[in-house]
């Protein structure tokens, strides 16, 4: 039988658009048939033409997505641009809640050619821009900014090099946006004077409008504005204008554009209220002043039997989704920001990224990033409270380095942050951990306290809670302060931690399913994270579930053989002596003979 020779691959260099519509799950929930209406609409008036005009081929559509080639990027950005351009006139007056906006990447790269269809890095790396640009923004990669720049009439911002998921290197950024022509001189001298920007994140919370012809909804309204300034003025990491600023524009048809130049503002949070019977429906979105981009909205049913109630709950589901909203984006532009470029918070926010990456050379990166946020701002109380969750990090996730000196080292830098910002929530829940390292839970449990009294709905402080009861001996009620913070920040950079301290929670309250649950959850999160491997195996040995705790049981062992050691052949200050007999008798059944 003869051989085959091996099928030939078809391989080209190609401009690649990748592009995306942005909120389309809200905007279909919303109204199903009025956005597909609209989206083929766009398509059919707008899109389609330019990629006629601009030579692209389109290669495949999704419900919300689309990937085109084009012969030159030249012809992929200006396709780009006039796209983008042309939706920002459509959109002018469509209200900003039924907006179709698109993000946009644009790549030059090798593809693989299959039946019309195209893979490999250069896709990848298209889709990767598209996922990094504002909505109604566009990305390309450096090599696209290098072939265009001088061609076509438009500026390009660096945005540094970015670690892509899945791509290998690193890949130079730019945002590409219109050369913006300049304005008469008398329409120059018209625009009032930019306020400077705070060094950290602000918000203005603007009246909520009452659109029911109801005129006693206009207390509910002004009600539910007002707690969510009060509550959101809590948050250390927040600078929120005070109500008697933000409600001047009560009434008044406002640009958030302009609202936030005049109260020096990044984000703006407004609203409506709307009543039909006995039930009202508050609308509620969250917007970056600067580009008007949409960062968050949602919608709030309620029935109206106490109207008290209704106020306090709404306020409170705003407040706990608007403050992770904000530490989202403001992760994302500290992370487009060239490293050289970077401020105190910036580099805060850095080190929060990769404390989030669970590996002991991602800590020690992040540690980097926070001690530079304290060379550039010795006031600057997050950095203190980030480098000591590093060290900590160090000392009880990775046992690298002196347990003993690691733990003097992040009391001294929690204390440092509160004597700095003596009403800062964060800096007191990281002195309750830095406490419990000692084993003086009773310290942790009182520092943890105060942070929750500070800001209520302060995740990390919920968190420290749930542990501290956890080590006291009441795991039930320390459960119920870790789920308590999941729910207030479900994505955030310790979500490793809770669904830590849940598989060993759930392990010491004998529910041994679900702390298999959260312990694979963690691993799933997080592979390289050694530490949920342990309970994994402890509570799958009590399970009886031998082969599966056999294999966590060697991986805990062999990914992090000095953390085993320290946490099973000895005892860490934190955990009880029937805590830590109770782990024991879960390894040993599966099958730890130490």
């Amino acid at each position: 039988m003869e051989d085959r020779a091996p099928e030939r691959v078809e391989r080209r260099l190609a401009a690649i658009l990748a592009a995306d519509v942005t909120g389309y799950s809200r905007l279909m929930g919303r109204d199903e048939a009025g956005t597909l209406a609209r989206l083929k609409s766009h398509r059919r008036e707008l899109i389609d033409p330019q990629i006629a005009e601009h030579k692209g081929r389109v290669v495949k559509t999704t419900g919300d997505g689309i990937l085109i080639e084009f012969p030159s990027v030249v012809e992929a950005v200006g396709c780009a641009l006039a796209v983008q351009r042309g939706m920002t006139e459509r959109n002018a007056a469509i209200p900003d809640e039924e907006r179709i906006e698109f993000r946009v990447g644009v790549n030059l790269g090798d593809v693989i050619v299959e039946e019309g269809d195209i893979y490999g890095d250069g896709v990848n790396v298209a889709a990767r821009l598209e996922a990094l640009a504002e909505p109604g923004g566009i990305c390309v990669s450096a090599v696209v900014r290098d072939q265009v720049e001088g061609r076509l009439d438009c500026a390009f911002g660096d945005l540094g090099e970015q670690s892509l998921k899945n791509i290998a290197r690193p890949v130079r950024v730019y945002r590409v946006r219109p050369r913006p022509s300049r304005p008469p001189a008398a329409e120059t001298a018209a625009v009032p004077a930019t306020l400077a920007l705070p060094d950290k994140p602000s918000i203005a919370v603007l009246p909520f409008t009452n659109m029911s012809s109801d005129p006693e909804q206009e207390f509910l309204a002004d009600g539910i504005a007002e707690d969510v300034i009060t509550a959101l003025s809590r948050y250390p990491s927040l600078f929120v204008i005070a109500r008697n600023s933000s409600f001047t524009y009560k009434g008044r048809a406002v640009d958030v554009k302009t609202v936030g130049r005049e109260l020096g503002v990044r984000y703006v949070l407004e609203g409506s209220l709307r009543k039909a019977g006995n039930r009202i429906r508050v609308t509620a979105q969250l917007v970056e002043a600067e580009t008007g981009s949409h960062v968050w909205a949602e919608r709030y049913d309620r029935d109206l039997a106490d109207i008290f109630a209704v106020q306090d709950e709404i306020s409170e589901a705003v407040t706990i989704a608007v403050a992770p909203a904000v530490a989202e984006a403001e992760l994302q532009r500290a992370m487009r920001k060239p490293p050289q470029n970077l401020d105190a918070w910036a580099a805060y926010q850095r080190g929060l990224w990769y404390l989030d990456k669970v590996t002991v050379e991602d800590n020690r990166q992040a540690e980097r990033f926070f001690q530079k946020a304290i060379d550039l701002d010795a006031g600057f109380a997050g950095g203190y409270v980030g480098l000591a969750d590093g060290r900590m990090a160090d000392a009880f996730a990775f046992a690298v380095g002196d347990l003993a000196e690691a733990r003097s080292s992040a009391e001294r830098l929690a204390r440092r942050a509160v004597a700095l910002e003596p009403a800062n929530a964060e800096a007191y829940a990281c002195l309750s951990l830095a406490l419990a390292m000692y084993g003086d839970i009773a310290g942790a449990m009182s520092a943890a306290e105060r942070a929750m009294s500070l800001c209520p709905n302060l995740a990390v402080a919920h968190e420290r809670k749930g542990r501290n009861l956890i080590f006291l001996g009441r795991p039930k009620e320390g459960l119920a302060s870790l789920e308590t913070a999941v729910r207030l920040d479900p994505r955030g950079p310790l979500t490793m931690r809770r669904l830590l301290a849940l598989a060993y929670g759930h392990y010491w309250a004998r529910e041994y399913e679900a702390s298999v649950e959260a312990a694979k959850s963690a691993v799933w999160s997080y592979p390289d994270f050694p530490l949920p491997y342990r309970w994994l195996a402890a509570a799958l040995g009590q399970l009886g579930r031998l082969e599966e705790a056999r294999d966590a049981l060697e991986k805990a062992v062999k990914m992090a053989p000095g953390a085993f050691d320290m946490y099973v052949r000895s005892r860490v200050p934190w955990m009880r002596p029937e805590q830590h007999a109770h782990m024991l008798e879960g390894l040993r059944k599966a099958g730890w003979r130490g």
